[in-house]
C-alpha cells in the first residue's frame, strides 16, 4: 500500500492592523518563518482586517516595515499567479492577503454551512442574551447560548430580523495534539452555539480563519497560547466543512522580568522602535528566538542561517518566556563585536543620517578611528553618541575628577604640566599608540602609571570611564589633545 504524498509545509502570520507590530507578534512571525525555511515551505502573510472601525493603514504599513527590517520575507500573495514571469520572484514581493478583500469567499462558505443546516440565523437581541447570561451566572453555571433560535432555522422568527449567524456546536470532547503541549482536550458542550458572522457580508474571526487556512492550504498553525481556546472551535468548524485539519503549536506568552503580563510599554510599542534605538535586525531576531526556545547546546548567539539549521519547534518551552532588556543589550553587543570596523562604520552612518545631532559623525575616516577603540563598549548604535560624544565636544566636568586616588591638586597640576610639555614637543605624524607610549615611558616610570594616565584620561575625555588616553589622543590628534590638557590645567589653577 502506498502512502499519501507529503503536503508541502505552509504556515502563516496573521496580524490585525489595529495596533503596532510588537514583540509578541514579531516572535510568532519569526518562529513561523524559521519553520517554513527549514522545511522548504511557504510563509504566508495575511492581514486580518475584518474590523473596519479599528483597522488602520498606518498599522498595516508598520507590519510590512517591521517584517522587512527583521528579514522575514513572505512568499506569496493574492496576485502570486498573476504576475507574468514573476511566479518564483523575489520573496516579500507579493501580497499580502487581506481579509477585507475576501468577503465573497466567506459569503460562499457561510451560505454553504447554512444550507447544510450546520449553522442558523439567531434572532435574539442583546437584552435577551444578557438576561440569559445573568440567569446562568446566578445558578453558578458558565454562560452559554441556549440554542433557542435553532427552532427557526427553516423560517424567520415572526416580525424579527436576524441578529447574527450561529454555528451548531456539537456537545462533544475536542482533542488535538499540540506540537509543544502534547494532547489538549476541551469540552465543546461548554461553548454553546458560537456566533460565526454578523451577516453574510461580515464573518467573525473564528470563521474567517477557518476558511482562510483551508483556502491557503495552511498545514501548521504556530501562534500564541492566548489563541488556544479558539483552536477547538476552529477544529469543530473544519470538521463541519470536511476540511483537513492543520497541526497546531501554541507558543508561551512573553512575560515581564517580574513574570507578570508584559507591560503596555512593550505591548503597545512598535518593533520599529528597536531599530530607532540602534539595535541590529539580526541581533533582534536572535533575541526573539530565545524568548521561549533554547537549542540542545548552550549556544546563545545565532545568525538567521544558524537559527534555520538549529530551530526546533518541539524545543519551545510551555512556560512563559521572560523578556529581559539587559539580555537584548548583551546579544546586540555580541553581534556588533562580530562585525568588522567598516561594517560598524556604515551602520553608524546610516543610523545618524538625518538626525540633527549626527551631522558631525558623518565623517567616515574619523568614525572608523573611533569605532576602532569604542567597538568593545558599544551595546547599540544609539549608545554611540553617549559613549563617543566627547571626541566631538569636550563635556563640562569638575576639576576634582582630575585627581587620582588621594593625589593633591598641586601635584596633579605639576604632572599634568609635564604631560602638556611632552605633547607640545610631538609632531602630528607621531600620533599613534606606540610613539605616545615611548614618549611618556620615563614620566610614567618616575611618577607612576595612575598619577600620569588618570588625569590625562580625564583631560582628553572629560570622563572617568573612557578608552585608554593614548587611543583617544590618536583620534583627537596632538593639537586638540594639547588644548584639552591646557583646559584641565586652568581648571586646577582655578
Amino acid at each position: 500500500m502506498t502512502s499519501a504524498p507529503r503536503r508541502q509545509v505552509r504556515v502563516r502570520i496573521a496580524p490585525s492592523p489595529t495596533g503596532f507590530f510588537h514583540l509578541g507578534t514579531a516572535r510568532t512571525a519569526l518562529f513561523n518563518w524559521l519553520f517554513a525555511r527549514q522545511n522548504d515551505g511557504v510563509f504566508v502573510l495575511r492581514i486580518e482586517d475584518t474590523d473596519p472601525t479599528r483597522s488602520e493603514k498606518k498599522y498595516e504599513k508598520d507590519i510590512f516595515q517591521c517584517l522587512q527590517w527583521l528579514g522575514l520575507s513572505w512568499d506569496e500573495g493574492p496576485d502570486w499567479e498573476d504576475r507574468e514571469g514573476k511566479k518564483n520572484g523575489a520573496k516579500g514581493e507579493y501580497g499580502p492577503y487581506r481579509q477585507s478583500e475576501r468577503t465573497a469567499i466567506y459569503k460562499k462558505y457561510l451560505e454553504r454551512i447554512l444550507s447544510e443546516k450546520k449553522a442558523y440565523y439567531c434572532y435574539c437581541e442583546k437584552e435577551e442574551l444578557k438576561a440569559e447570561e445573568q440567569s446562568l451566572l446566578a445558578q453558578g453555571l458558565p454562560p452559554r447560548y441556549s440554542g433557542h433560535c435553532r427552532q427557526y432555522e427553516d423560517k424567520a422568527s415572526e416580525g424579527r430580523s436576524p441578529q447574527v449567524i450561529r454555528f451548531k456546536t456539537p456537545e462533544i470532547k475536542v482533542e488535538f495534539k499540540d506540537m509543544i503541549r502534547g494532547t489538549v482536550t476541551f469540552d465543546a458542550a461548554l461553548f454553546g452555539d458560537m456566533v460565526i458572522a454578523k451577516n453574510l457580508e461580515s464573518p467573525l474571526y473564528n470563521f474567517a480563519v477557518v476558511v482562510d487556512d483551508h483556502e491557503m492550504n495552511i498545514t501548521h498553525v504556530i501562534r500564541g497560547e492566548d489563541h488556544i481556546a479558539n483552536t477547538p472551535k476552529q477544529i469543530l468548524m473544519q470538521r463541519a466543512f470536511g476540511f483537513e485539519e492543520p497541526l497546531y503549536a501554541h507558543l508561551p506568552l512573553i512575560l515581564g522580568p517580574d513574570r507578570a503580563k508584559l507591560s503596555k510599554r512593550y505591548v503597545e510599542t512598535s518593533l520599529a522602535d528597536y531599530e530607532e534605538r540602534g539595535f541590529l535586525s539580526e541581533a533582534t531576531v536572535n533575541f526573539l528566538a530565545l524568548l521561549g526556545w533554547h537549542p540542545q547546546d548552550n549556544q546563545e548567539i545565532f545568525t538567521r542561517e544558524d537559527l534555520i539549521k538549529k530551530f526546533d519547534v518541539k524545543r519551545v518551552q510551555k512556560g512563559g518566556a521572560i523578556f529581559n532588556e539587559e539580555k537584548l543589550d548583551w546579544v546586540n553587543a555580541e553581534h556588533i563585536k562580530a562585525l568588522n570596523e567598516k561594517e560598524i562604520t556604515e551602520h553608524l552612518l546610516r543610523f545618524f543620517a538625518g538626525k540633527s545631532f549626527g551631522k558631525s559623525f558623518l565623517k567616515r575616516d574619523l568614525l572608523k578611528k573611533i569605532v576602532h577603540i569604542e567597538k568593545g563598549r558599544l551595546k547599540n548604535f544609539a549608545d554611540f553618541f553617549e559613549l563617543a560624544g566627547f571626541f566631538f565636544d569636550l563635556p563640562e566636568y569638575d576639576s576634582q575628577l582630575l585627581l587620582w586616588d588621594k593625589e593633591t591638586r598641586v601635584s596633579t597640576e605639576r604632572i599634568l604640566q609635564e604631560v602638556h610639555n611632552h605633547l607640545e614637543t610631538m609632531e602630528h605624524g607621531e600620533v599613534n599608540r606606540e610613539s605616545l607610549e615611548a614618549k611618556f615611558q620615563d614620566l610614567i616610570l618616575k611618577e607612576g602609571k595612575g598619577r600620569v594616565l588618570w588625569p590625562l584620561r580625564v583631560a582628553v575625555s572629560g570622563r572617568a570611564a573612557s578608552p585608554d588616553p593614548f587611543d583617544i589622543i590618536g583620534v583627537l590628534g596632538i593639537e586638540e589633545s594639547t588644548d584639552r590638557v591646557r583646559i584641565a590645567l586652568k581648571k586646577l589653577k582655578a
